[in-house]
């Protein structure tokens, strides 16, 4: 026993060591990469842009957290536009160099960071971009450049944008697991999957009206920056006229194919430097610390920008997750704040728990009663991305934002056939007649069903007022619109769903009109707990990410996201308005 004791002992003693030496490291490793993080900008430089980590519109961090980053991948629209706009100032930079080849980013960003850029070469500093490949969204980026170069061996994808919707209700009847759905509204086809292994008319309809009029907003840009109709690169498009370097050159669509040493000695010659000079290349990583220190925008009186980004669910929320806790916190404390003078919600999200939205859509009605709320859309603003937002004094979208899906629904999972089939029976017992509602091992019953059925119709009528109020039309009118169809920006204002076509400086510009303020500074919300806060918290952010990092790998892209769509459906309380699918546009 005495041994046993010292052996436990000595094992404890060795983990607290660890533990103690394991957070040692880390906090070594946050203060020696901050010991030191003054960039060099020297004369003539170059910011190199590869854009080549995920994309979210704001990270949250606290600039006073050491540790913020660590374990943390992704970076900000908000960063990436206010250092693009630093660097537009900066007389040491000249121009800037696009390597990217892959973009993880929604379209609506990437048409915001395309604007920044175009505003960068406004005052004559030029864009170049080089890569070995160029995918669809990639292409409409640098498409902004002075110059476009690929790879002589290199690969372009230009043919349009496609969507692909999975269907489940095979694989329910095979494995006895299947979802019970309700739902409200001919287009809400978030649940459509689990009913049919086809796609019904509308929801093919909504989606090809949709995509098209993505992509006409993405060719009116490729068209304006490389001097080609529209009518062309339709037909470049379906006759894949860019599928090898040589005929995307031939095609107008690049200006040539050079390897990246070539490349190079274009930028010289841009330059106007020596052949063997080196180029004072500045990576945009780095630079971002050079910009933060940097205010665009100063004064005492500010204008507050929320953050609400991703899926919408009951609870506190984070950066990746939409909750009342940390929206209406921002909300109150932005409201009470006498310097803070007009509020603007830049909304990215999918929609979500119709609770939820709610709980955030009354509090921007009181927010309103004291303060000015405009609203940005970024990638989508859909469903209870939409309703959060219905009341708000001014609505701005991006062309290439999805909006609306007006429409909520409920889907329950059973297992009663599973259950048969592998031997297991429940049975229930209750005090009351209604005691008992629903049970996953029984079907659903159909008073259980009229009674899910009355709270979607409730919910579904509320939605209707809320829009209908907030946007000053008839709920008639804007039932019309709703039943859970999906629009583009474009035909978002065309229906009164938005006021006006405009990215995140159009709507505090708005905003500020709005209190008549020509000075003002920015203040961000809400602020989130780094990963490594969470990890010295119980050790999950690190360990969540890891496990999906390994999922990923072992599973493949694609059956990764298939699992995640499955996770997330099982994690849905409630009513939901969400989007009313998985939009996949490739």
């Amino acid at each position: 026993m005495k041994f046993l004791r010292n052996l436990l002992a000595a094992i404890l003693g060795c983990l607290i060591a660890f533990g103690v030496l394991f957070f040692m490291f880390f906090v070594f490793v946050a203060l020696l990469g901050r010991g030191d993080d003054t960039v060099k900008v020297k004369e003539n430089s170059i910011l190199e842009l590869s854009l080549n980590q995920p994309i979210r519109d704001y990270e949250g961090k606290d600039a006073t957290d050491p540790f913020a980053g660590l374990f943390e991948e992704g970076e900000g629209l908000d960063e990436i536009l206010h250092t693009i706009a630093v660097a537009k100032n900066d007389d040491k930079i000249k121009g800037i160099s696009m390597t990217t080849s892959f973009l993880q980013a929604g379209l609506a960003q990437t048409q915001e960071i395309r604007t920044a850029l175009q505003d960068f070469k406004a005052d004559g500093k030029f864009i170049y971009a080089h890569s070995d490949f160029y995918t669809q969204k990639v292409y409409y980026l640098t498409s902004v450049a002075d110059k476009m170069y690929l790879n002589p061996q290199g690969a372009m994808d230009f043919k349009g944008l496609a969507s692909e919707v999975l269907y489940y209700k095979d694989l329910q009847e095979k494995t006895g697991i299947k979802m019970e759905v309700i739902r409200h509204g001919k287009y809400k086809s978030a649940v459509e999957p689990y009913l049919s292994n086809t796609m019904s008319e509308a929801n093919r309809s909504q989606i090809k009206e949709l995509i098209t009029s993505l992509w006409n907003s993405m060719l009116t840009d490729i068209s304006s920056s490389r001097n080609i109709d529209v009518a062309n690169l339709n037909i470049i498009a379906d006759t894949l006229g860019g599928r090898t370097p040589k005929y995307a050159v031939e095609s107008g669509l690049i200006d040539g194919n050079v390897y990246f040493d070539e490349y190079e000695g274009l930028l010289r010659e841009k330059l106007a430097i020596e052949e063997d000079e080196k180029l004072n290349y500045v990576d945009f990583g780095d630079y971002v610390k050079v910009a933060s220190k940097k205010t665009l925008k100063s004064g005492v009186n500010k204008i507050a920008i929320i953050y609400a980004q991703g899926e919408i669910f009951y609870g506190e929320g984070s950066k990746e997750i939409i909750g009342q806790g940390a929206i209406n916190r921002a909300l109150d404390k932005a409201r009470d704040n006498d310097n803070i003078k007009a509020i603007v919600l830049r909304v990215n999200s999918p929609g979500g728990s119709a609770l939820v939205s709610d709980i955030i859509w009354r509090e921007i009605e009181l927010t309103k009663k004291i303060k000015p709320v405009v609203v940005s859309f970024g990638n989508v603003a859909a469903s209870g991305g939409y309703y959060i937002a219905a009341g708000a004094d001014k609505i701005f979208a991006e062309p290439t934002t999805i909006t609306g899906s007006i429409g909520v629904f409920g889907t329950i999972p059973n297992i009663n056939e599973l259950a048969a089939d592998i031997g297991v029976n429940a049975e229930q017992v209750g005090t009351n007649k209604n005691s008992i509602d629903y049970s996953l091992f029984e079907p659903m019953t159909d008073a259980f069903r009229s009674q899910v059925q009355e709270g979607i119709e409730q919910t579904y009528d509320t939605f209707l007022q809320r829009v209908a109020d907030g946007r000053n039309m008839s709920v008639e009118a804007v039932d019309e619109i709703a039943q859970g169809r999906v629009w583009s920006g474009v035909d978002a204002k065309e229906l009164g769903l938005v006021d006006e076509i405009g990215n995140l400086d159009d709507a505090i510009a708005a905003a500020a009109e709005m209190v008549d303020l020509d000075t003002y500074g920015i203040r961000k919300y809400p602020k989130y707990k780094s990963d490594f806060e969470k990890l010295m918290e119980d050790f999950g952010g690190a360990k969540a990410k890891v496990g999906e990092s390994f999922i990923k790998e072992e599973l493949g892209e694609e059956a990764f996201q298939i699992l995640k769509e499955v996770k997330q459906l099982s994690q849905q309380k409630g009513v939901q308005a969400r989007m009313p699918f998985t939009l996949n546009i490739k």
